[in-house]
């Protein structure tokens, strides 16, 4: 039945309209955003999920820049205590040139000298303030990672390092190379001490490792999170570009659907001629 009053063609072709031109708006949107969930009101659980992983991505950042803060502090120790040990090798072989037939007190001043350097280097092997070295107490704590139970609760987890004052054992030595007796308790207190930062610096290495791992390994998260974000609400631009031709077509045949809906009523008057 054709009336004039109602033209249900035009109607039906003008939903369509509707829908398709809504559709365009919708893509288009996303090729210039990048996002096919950009606001919490496209997908808010994708929305709210996303931006979780987002902000513990960004915080994750903070604990990384942590880590190589400690990591530097902690190398600067080990590479103090590792030149102390080989000045400390070189006070043990002269300590064994020292006797009867040699100028000990030229031994004594070069022992003497090497001290001196030793106590130079342990009091200012200090990074961002902090000396691991020649003060007990003076700890490092570097967070090293951010944990997300699967309640939602944060933690936060530390490296510890713990300062220790080394210069103590060096400022006690004494070097009169009187006799072989004498010479050989003080080359035996010279290699306490050379055995002590061998395990000192041992022990530094390790921890600096440890450092290196975990930041690689927060590193590795981070890029892991970024990933999944991208990939819950990150547009895929392939697919829009293909979508808005195909919709682009769709409003062509509308516009000319919604035109021949809309010469319906002037073919009545086609009856009553």
């Amino acid at each position: 039945m054709s009336s004039i009053l109602t033209n249900n063609g035009a109607m039906v072709a003008l939903q369509t309209m509707k829908t398709i031109n809504r559709n365009m708006g919708t893509v288009q949107n996303q090729i210039s955003t990048g996002y096919k969930v950009g606001t919490a009101k496209d997908n808010s659980a994708i929305w709210a999920i996303g931006k979780t992983m987002s902000s513990d991505a960004e915080a994750m950042k903070t604990v990384q820049s942590s880590i190589a803060l400690g990591q530097s502090t902690v190398a600067v120790a080990r590479n103090a205590t590792e030149a102390v040990v080989e000045l400390l090798g070189e006070m043990k072989s002269l300590v064994l040139q020292a006797g009867e037939n040699v100028d000990n007190q030229k031994i004594t001043d070069n022992l003497e000298e090497l001290q001196t350097q030793i106590e130079t280097i342990l009091d200012s092997a200090s990074f961002n303030g902090l000396n691991l070295l020649n003060q007990a107490g003076a700890n490092l704590e570097a967070i090293s990672a951010l944990v997300r139970d699967n309640a939602g609760n944060l933690t936060l987890e530390q490296i510890t390092v713990a300062g220790e004052d080394m210069t103590g054992g060096i400022t006690g030595l004494a070097f009169t190379l009187a006799d072989p007796a004498t010479i050989a308790t003080e080359l035996n207190a010279i290699e306490d001490q050379l055995q002590a930062f061998i395990d000192k610096a041992a022990e530094l290495g390790v921890t600096e490792k440890r450092m290196e791992i975990q930041s690689n390994f927060v590193g590795n998260l981070i890029d892991g999170l970024r990933s999944g974000v991208g990939a819950m609400v990150d547009a895929d631009m392939e697919e829009a570009s293909a979508r808005l031709q195909a919709l682009q077509v769709q409003q062509q045949l509308g516009i000319q659907a919604l035109q021949i809906a809309n010469q319906q009523p002037q073919n009545i008057l086609q009856l009553f001629r």
